[in-house]
């Protein structure tokens, strides 16, 4: 198995946060499959029809007063690397560039939080690179249980830090500020006739829903790499998955902030 770890959750933007940076730690407890490449569609988008509204609509950012009275346009999409990254270290610090892709961040990041209820994310879209660190499991000897070991939490220590320090409105702040790009790669993803804060809330929701599992968990290896013993772990998404490998206590500091992320989305 192969630990990616986001986010919501830089990610999950931020999620996003968690999105994003929970994939920071790779590991052996997820299998590495072959990965195809992501294309985006070629055709004309449909026509949107009066449905397509969005549930949770973003309001338009605006300066903070006694700020600038007009905004820097933001880059076009493909050029905003560089602006978006600047953006990212104002929120969470400098210690997370060396984390992060510096490459089609945007669309990385719309990418893995669109993913996270999946079985998998696919290791070319994460937004973040993979650490040396090995998965560290408790293996009690020949034909006895085998556990996810409490060492391994440690290695989430300073990223679940970020989440935890991360000043919210200034979070929400910058997600705004760039919606319109984040928007944009939604579309050309797959989705023309979509809202990404609406698929935003959808994400941050499942999330939530994930199981709080008594520790320490359980682990099995077939062959070469770990699975959850119980299969309804196993069955879990891989967003649900990194919450259980981050540990309770970490889990516990990452929903709290994505439930106060979702108050703030989904009010607007």
């Amino acid at each position: 198995m192969d630990d990616p770890d986001l986010k919501l959750l830089v990610a999950i933007l931020l999620v996003l946060i968690v999105a994003g940076a929970g994939w920071y730690f790779r590991d052996e407890l997820f299998p590495k499959q072959d990965e195809p490449v992501v294309t985006l569609p070629q055709e004309a988008p449909a026509p949107a029809s009066a449905e397509d509204v969005p549930k949770h609509p973003i309001a338009p950012y605006e300066p903070p007063q006694g700020g600038p009275s007009e905004l820097v346009p933001l880059p076009p999409l493909d050029d905003s690397d560089g602006y978006f990254l600047l953006a990212l270290l104002d929120v969470f610090g400098t210690s997370i560039e060396p984390l992060l892709m510096k490459e089609a961040i945007i669309d990385r990041f719309v990418a893995t939080v669109d993913n996270l209820p999946r079985d998998h994310v696919a290791e070319k879209i994460r937004p973040v690179g993979r650490l040396s660190d090995a998965f560290r499991a408790d293996n009690q000897g020949k034909n006895r249980p085998i556990y996810i070991s409490a060492e391994n939490y440690q290695r989430y220590d300073h990223l679940v830090s970020r989440i935890a320090t991360a000043d919210i409105d200034q979070l929400v702040d910058t997600y705004r500020r760039f919606y319109p790009l984040l928007q944009q790669s939604y579309q050309r993803l797959g989705y023309p006739n979509a809202y990404f804060n609406d698929r935003v809330i959808e994400v941050i929701d499942h999330l939530l829903a994930t199981p709080r599992v008594a520790e320490p968990i359980e682990l099995v290896r077939p062959h070469v790499l770990y699975q959850f013993a119980d299969p309804d772990l196993e069955g879990l998404s891989s967003g649900q998955k990194l919450l259980l490998r981050m540990g309770s206590a970490h889990a516990d500091v990452t929903k709290g902030m994505l439930r106060e992320l979702r108050t703030q989305l989904a009010k607007q």
